[in-house]
């Protein structure tokens, strides 16, 4: 009887520590971490953040614009890897603080309920050694007027005659008539992005690059033709800026689900079909020509 009691708690506990795991496992887990707490002013730091991404939640990553009391020194590429249940994104980002003083780098957001931890960083002065000696005042350096007044006749000398032969450049040397640049005419967006389409077409580069540069050029021609800044926009953000573009309502789900399957493709290694290959190339042609026609 009390083998069969155990052998139902061990059941029992096993399966409910499955489902525990598996539900934390369904959820986007990011984390922020610096090498170092503790730094002289203008030292270094490198911020690594990471974010466990599962399967069925949509590519996404931080878009750190700045730091208070914090300034950007470099920021790496975004690395990539697909762990079998999901995909991991991380970053290393270089920093450093002029301000002294105790700081804290907020949280980075990357959705609702989706933050990391704050980073407390200690900022200050290399330490004051008072068993150092002091350096001694210099002695005061005697002049000779006749040395002094040598030296001024020889400096005159050489301005005279630097201005003279100055002067002597400027009247032998011919006038020349200026050159007239010719302003080269102004970049049509609809006709760079509809010829970059073709060459893309015609060359049709690996999948993962054909898709990288399709999406790069929907993202030019709307950044320089409606001033949406989207290059480094995420897919998810991207599709709620084109709702004020008033396409065709089927027109717009095309597009969003074409973004997000070059997400799949360049992040979750994807890949897709030749039919889907033609019609994603077939949406941002047409939603280009779609966005041309509203203005």
């Amino acid at each position: 009887m009390r083998n069969i009691f155990f052998y139902r708690t061990t059941i029992t506990i096993s399966a409910l520590f499955c489902v525990l795991f598996v539900s934390a496992q369904s959820k986007t887990v990011v984390k922020a971490t610096i090498d170092r707490s503790q730094i002289l002013i203008g030292e270094p730091i490198r911020l690594t953040l990471e974010a466990d991404i599962p399967e069925h939640e949509p590519i996404r990553f931080f878009q750190p614009d700045s730091i208070p009391h914090f300034e950007f020194l470099n920021l790496e590429k975004i690395d990539t890897s697909n762990t079998g249940s999901g995909t991991v994104l991380s970053q290393v980002i270089h920093i450093t603080s002029w301000d002294s003083g105790h700081w804290v780098i907020p949280s980075f957001r990357l959705g609702e309920n989706i933050v990391t931890d704050t980073l407390p960083v200690d900022v200050g002065f290399s330490a004051f050694n008072p068993d150092q000696p002091y350096h001694d005042v210099k002695e005061i350096i005697e002049v000779n007027p006749q040395e002094e007044k040598k030296k001024m006749n020889w400096w005159y000398i050489v301005a005279g005659s630097a201005l003279v032969l100055l002067l002597l450049v400027l009247l032998l040397r011919k006038k020349k008539k200026p050159t007239i640049q010719a302003v080269s005419p102004p970049i049509d967006p609809f006709k760079e992005a509809i010829g970059k389409l073709g060459k893309l077409q015609k060359e049709k580069p690996e999948t993962k690059q054909y898709y990288s540069q399709l999406v790069d050029i929907f993202r030019e021609y709307i950044d320089a033709k409606k001033g949406i800044h989207s290059l480094q926009a995420t897919s998810d953000d991207l599709v709620v800026k084109l709702k004020n573009l008033n396409l065709q309502h089927q027109q717009s789900e095309d597009l969003a689900q074409s973004l997000r399957l070059a997400d799949f493709v360049k992040f979750a290694k994807y890949v897709p079909s030749a039919e889907e290959d033609q019609k994603t190339f077939t949406t941002i042609y047409t939603s280009i020509q779609q966005i041309e026609q509203t203005h």
